[in-house]
């Protein structure tokens, strides 16, 4: 039997990604973000508030930077959801992490997360319910130490950090439990 729960945001697992922009003044910013996800083949959308530091890096550079955060880097990962860019301004220094800029977009790369997505903004999205920012992603790159011998990424290397909105916790992504678009196949000749 179901338990009523009331409201909760009840996604899961939801993703926790590093959105890095530039400044005005070439200033690296990152933000933690769950809140967002590939919204077609070459687009991601990301639900960021108007007016955080990084939105406004975002609509003044037209790029971004999104990276998977990863186990071995979840105390920054977590510090950079937690400080605000608009309070906090050296935000990104405290870390001691490094940045270097893309060679796809006008946007950092922060080296220590593994796998990076580089983005180009194709609009920000506003509405009384919700706010966002699509971008087109224009170029992924990833360590070689998280690529399988066929050169894709292998979530065990990974060990991607995967946020639980029911009781505010990181785990671990990596165990594989079945083959997508293979698991229910048998159904499909009923």
């Amino acid at each position: 039997m179901k338990k009523d729960l009331g409201l909760a945001q009840a996604v899961y697992p939801m993703p926790v990604l590093m959105v890095a922009a530039y400044d005005e003044n070439e200033k690296v910013n990152v933000m933690n973000v769950a809140w967002g996800q590939i919204c077609d083949e070459d687009k991601i959308i990301l639900f960021i508030g108007e007016g955080k530091k990084t939105w406004l890096n975002i609509k003044q550079s037209k790029a971004f930077t999104v990276a998977l955060a990863d186990e071995a880097h979840m105390d920054v990962a977590d510090f950079f959801g937690i400080a605000s860019g608009n309070r906090i301004d050296d935000k990104f220094e405290r870390t001691g992490y490094h940045a270097v800029k893309s060679d796809k977009v006008h946007a950092p790369i922060i080296e220590e997360f593994p796998v990076v997505m580089e983005c180009e903004l194709l609009e920000f999205l506003h509405s009384d319910h919700v706010d966002g920012i699509v971008g087109r992603i224009v170029n992924v790159k990833a360590e070689e130490a998280v690529l399988s011998d066929d050169g894709k990424v292998d979530p065990a290397k990974l060990r991607a950090l995967i946020f639980d909105p029911f009781r505010g916790g990181y785990y671990a992504a990596g165990e594989k439990v079945g083959q997508a678009w293979n698991a229910g196949a048998a159904l499909m000749k009923q």
